[in-house]
């Protein structure tokens, strides 16, 4: 089935659209439950304000992003990611002298 320029909401339920293409299209403001999106690509999106909860997300691969005021459970994400920055930066220093620890 093709849809182009269709510009009315759909309610679509018990329905399998695997292998599906969508390009271009605006799905704000849209409820997603009980989808399952496993090996689904992500590609030039704005995810600005979306919500993910209750969800899995094993194996997820983020790269590339504007990370600005994303939180995961309420933690700033560029906070984290700050802190694990210094973590590692902390684990490869290497001690020599007693100098060093001070």
């Amino acid at each position: 089935m093709k849809l182009n320029e269709v510009a009315e909401a759909l309610e679509v339920t018990r329905s399998n659209l695997s292998g599906s293409s969508f390009n271009d299209v605006n799905l704000s403001n849209t409820r997603f439950e009980n989808v399952n999106l496993s090996g689904c690509i992500l590609e030039d999106m704005n995810l600005s304000g979306v919500r993910i909860s209750n969800a899995s997300l094993k194996e997820l691969c983020i790269t590339d992003v504007a990370l600005a005021g994303m939180t995961i459970n309420g933690i700033l994400v560029t906070d984290l990611l700050a802190s694990y920055e210094a973590m590692q930066v902390l684990a490869n220093r290497t001690v020599t002298t007693v100098e060093d620890v001070n």
